[in-house]
């Protein structure tokens, strides 16, 4: 399944997951401002940023920030989805 690190008030969250659920696919959603945890990983993927929304899945993970479909289009097909 795929994890996607959002914020409440972030657009590229909102875009990205109307895109995933389109595609029909299942995402775990966790919201880094509730947890400092997912927060620091996101961080640590993203060189020092908190840059979401960050997709992972497996060991590939990228920010999609600044949503594009063509950046959703590259992460799915590197995580092999």
């Amino acid at each position: 399944m795929i994890k996607m690190y959002t914020t409440s008030w972030c657009p590229d969250c909102h875009a990205a997951k109307r895109a995933l659920s389109t595609k029909g696919l299942a995402f775990e959603e966790i919201n880094i401002e509730q947890d400092e945890q997912a927060a620091e990983f996101v961080m640590s993927v993203n060189g020092g940023r908190r840059s979401v929304p960050t997709l992972v899945s497996g060991d590939v993970a990228h920010s999609l920030s600044g949503f594009r479909p063509q950046k959703l289009d590259a992460f799915l097909a590197e995580a092999g989805l």
